[in-house]
């Protein structure tokens, strides 16, 4: 069943937009949990299954309008149009598949790597969505490629909708969780800041 998506309640300067550095990534800490954490069993069990499922496309007409919006808006982080769409086409494959918005996660990837799928921060977190490669222990895959761009949306995607359904929809906290910093503001309002001035779509 899919789950109803709650707008964000933002604050008029939030929605205005704030002065924020937009070119490099923030990682101060991984953006999927530490080594150290304790890893919870439930989300061990997500992505488990999440990265041994097929992949699916449900509703091409709705993608394919999609796709030619952002690659619009996209055009200036990845000039070469080939590399753009294949990107955005498994971007919204993986956030719908974890029923996410599509506009949102590129928001977050923004945030993370500025869409560099090389990326790699000072803790070892990895491609755009800055995964941390013990997740790959954790679910008995120590040999997936967390550089592979489907194989780092998948996972990525997986655990931001996790932690999503731990807040109980609470965007910013599940922002908060992913990127390791929960209880400080900085990151949730990096993201909500890139989602609504360079990707939100109202639908």
């Amino acid at each position: 069943m899919k789950r109803p998506w709650t707008r964000l309640a933002l604050p008029r300067w939030l929605l205005a937009g704030t002065l924020l550095c937009l070119c490099a990534p923030l990682s101060a800490q991984s953006a999927s949990g530490t080594a150290t954490e304790t890893v919870d069993p439930q989300l061990r069990a997500l992505l488990t299954e999440a990265v041994n499922s097929a992949d699916s496309f449900s509703d091409r007409f709705e993608a394919e309008v999609w796709l030619l919006d952002m690659s619009t808006r996209m055009r200036r982080f990845i000039p070469d149009e080939a590399e753009r769409l294949d990107f955005l086409r498994m971007v919204h494959r993986e956030a719908r598949r974890a029923e996410l918005k599509p506009d949102m996660v590129i928001a977050v990837i923004h945030a993370e790597s500025l869409f560099d799928r090389f990326a790699l921060s000072s803790v070892g977190a990895q491609g755009v969505m800055q995964v941390m490669p013990f997740w790959k222990n954790e679910i008995g895959r120590p040999d997936d490629n967390l550089m592979d761009l489907a194989t780092n949306l998948r996972y990525g995607c997986t655990i931001l909708r996790f932690y999503l359904d731990k807040e109980k929809g609470n965007l910013r906290r599940a922002l908060a969780r992913y990127n390791g910093s929960l209880g400080s503001p900085r990151y949730p309002d990096r993201v909500t800041d890139y989602w609504y001035r360079f990707w939100y779509v109202n639908d």
